[in-house]
C-alpha cells in the first residue's frame, strides 16, 4: 500500500510517499481502507518535535511511529477476532493516534464510531481531534454553562470553528476573535459578537468573560486573567510553544482558590465523546469547515499549509474516492 513515511523529525520535506506492507488487525483492532484524513496541530508537533515533550513520548532521537495522521475516515476492510462493534463494509471515522496518512490504517474499535450517512468521508475526517479538543476543553476543562459569556480566541482554525459552534450549542453568548477576513465566517457559525484581533485587543477592552477558550493562545496568562470574571475560566488549547508551556507550568500558580482558574486542555480519544460529536453532526449543531483538500501524495504540502497558521477551518487529505 501507499503511505506517507517520516523516519526523522523535521520540516514537511522529510515526509515521503512510499510502498509499505498493509497492516493486519490484532484481536481488538479494525483495519480501515482510508478515504480521507485531516491535518492537525498535533501532527505538526509530532513531525517537527518543536515541543521537546514530543520526543519523550514518541522517541528521543527519531519517531517510533513512522506513518503520521491521527484523524481517519473510511470503510472497514477487516476486523480482529474480538471486535464486536464493527464488520467489514461499515463506514467509520475517529482518532486512531497515528497511521492515517496511508491507504490502509489500523485503529482500536474504541477509537472509531460509525459515520453519519448524510456526511462525506472528507467532512467526518475533519472532526475527531479538533472536535474532541473543542468539546472537552469547553465542557470538561471550562465547565461551560448556558447563559455564560464565552470568548473563543483563534475562532477561524480547525479547533476554533468547532469551539464557536459547540459554545453556541450550549446556549452561551459567544464572542469570536479572528482576523478581518474570517469575521463573517465566525458569524455564520453562530458567534454573537466578533472581534478583529488586528483592530482590538480584547484583553485591554475592559470587557470580561466567564470562559475564554484559546484555540490559538498568543496573549500572556496575566492578560487572559484580567479578561476573566471573578470566577472565570481560561483554557489553553493551542498556540506557540511558549504559551503552551506557560499554561502548563504557571496555570495552577496563577489560579485562585475560589476564583479565576487558568489551565490547558490535552484532548484524548473517548468513544462516548466521538458519539456526542456524531449526534451533533447529525442534528446540524456542528458543521465541519474545510479550507483545502490535498491528495495523499501532497501530504507535505498539506502539512506546510497548516504550518503557515492561516488555515480557515480544517485541511483534509483525500486518499480514496
Amino acid at each position: 500500500m501507499k503511505a506517507i513515511i517520516y523516519e526523522k523529525y523535521g520540516p514537511p520535506e522529510v515526509l515521503q510517499l512510499k510502498d509499505v506492507d498493509k497492516p493486519t488487525p490484532k484481536d481488538n483492532e479494525v483495519l480501515v481502507k482510508v478515504h480521507a484524513a485531516s491535518v492537525n496541530a498535533a501532527d505538526w508537533h509530532l513531525l517537527t518535535a518543536d515541543i521537546f515533550l514530543v520526543r519523550l513520548m514518541t522517541g528521543l532521537l527519531k519517531p517510533k511511529n513512522h506513518i503520521p495522521g491521527l484523524d481517519v475516515a473510511g470503510r472497514v476492510e477487516a476486523v480482529g477476532k474480538k471486535v464486536s462493534q464493527f464488520k467489514p463494509g461499515d463506514e467509520v471515522f475517529g482518532d486512531i493516534g497515528h497511521g492515517s496518512f496511508a491507504e490502509y490504517a489500523i485503529g482500536n474499535e474504541n477509537q472509531l464510531v460509525l459515520k453519519p450517512s448524510t456526511l462525506s468521508f472528507d467532512e467526518v475526517a475533519a472532526v475527531p481531534v479538533a472536535g474532541l479538543t473543542a468539546l472537552q476543553g469547553l465542557r470538561d476543562s471550562g465547565k461551560i454553562q448556558a447563559g455564560q459569556k464565552v470568548l473563543i480566541n483563534g475562532a477561524a482554525g480547525g479547533v476554533g470553528t468547532f469551539a464557536v459552534q459547540i459554545a453556541e450549542a450550549f446556549g452561551t453568548e459567544v464572542t469570536a476573535v479572528c482576523s478581518a477576513r474570517n469575521l463573517e465566517q465566525a458569524r455564520g457559525l453562530g458567534a454573537d459578537h466578533v472581534i478583529d484581533y488586528a483592530q482590538e485587543d480584547f484583553t485591554k477592552s475592559g470587557r470580561q468573560y466567564d470562559l475564554i477558550f484559546a484555540a490559538n493562545g498568543y496573549h500572556s496568562l496575566t492578560e487572559y486573567k484580567q479578561a476573566l470574571t471573578s470566577k472565570g475560566v481560561y483554557v489553553m488549547a493551542g498556540g506557540k510553544s511558549r504559551q503552551i508551556f506557560e499554561a502548563m507550568l504557571l496555570g495552577n500558580l496563577l489560579s485562585e482558590k475560589n476564583g479565576r482558574r487558568l489551565g490547558n486542555i490535552s484532548a484524548h480519544t473517548d468513544k462516548q465523546d466521538l458519539l456526542t460529536l456524531k449526534e451533533m453532526l447529525e442534528a446540524g449543531k456542528i458543521v465541519p469547515v474545510i479550507d483545502k483538500r490535498f491528495p495523499l501524495s501532497q501530504a507535505a504540502e498539506a502539512m506546510r499549509y497548516l504550518g503557515t497558521g492561516h488555515a480557515r477551518g480544517k485541511v483534509v487529505i483525500t486518499v480514496a474516492e
